[in-house]
């Protein structure tokens, strides 16, 4: 098909966009309200409010990301440039990709440890470390979309 390629990309490109936003966002507007909060209690509330809602979409924008972005190393017969130099950009976005499933798999376990039991647990050092685990994985994302676009449009 000759229109599939582009229709597929337009796709991946929003779900990221979508997804990288999304991060971002909790990352710099949600995290620092968190930590301000003065109720450990409320914190822990609020965090899990907008975790589970997010998490939600995340794991659709995974799914389809996943899926297009394979789909898409498929249709130009590019699984060969994974793991190569030239294939920098692709290699990054899978790498990235395959982190985030990684979170989400264990999240749900991670996050009941740490939140097993609210009133034993320092706060401020549980968000601080969460927040900045989302900056670290902020920026892995815009790293990867930032090698991926240079390398696809005139690196070489």
């Amino acid at each position: 098909m000759p229109g599939l390629a582009p229709l597929l990309t337009a796709i991946h490109v929003v779900v990221i966009l979508l997804w990288i936003g999304g991060v971002a966002f909790v990352t710099i507007i949600i995290f620092p309200l968190i930590q301000k909060m003065e109720s450990s209690f409320e914190q822990v509330l609020m965090f899990q409010r907008i975790e589970h809602r997010f998490a939600r979409h995340v794991r659709w924008y995974l799914a389809i990301s996943g899926g297009t972005g394979f789909w898409l190393l498929h249709l130009a017969d590019s699984f060969g440039l994974l793991f190569t130099a030239e294939g920098a950009g692709v290699t990054m976005m899978l790498l990235a990709w395959a982190f985030y499933l990684l979170v989400l798999t264990f999240e749900k376990r991670v996050f009941k440890k740490i939140f097993a039991k609210p009133g034993e647990f320092d706060a401020k050092r549980v968000f601080r470390g969460l927040g900045i685990f989302h900056w670290v994985i902020l920026g892995v994302s815009l790293l990867a979309v930032f090698i991926g676009v240079w390398q696809g449009h005139g690196s070489h």
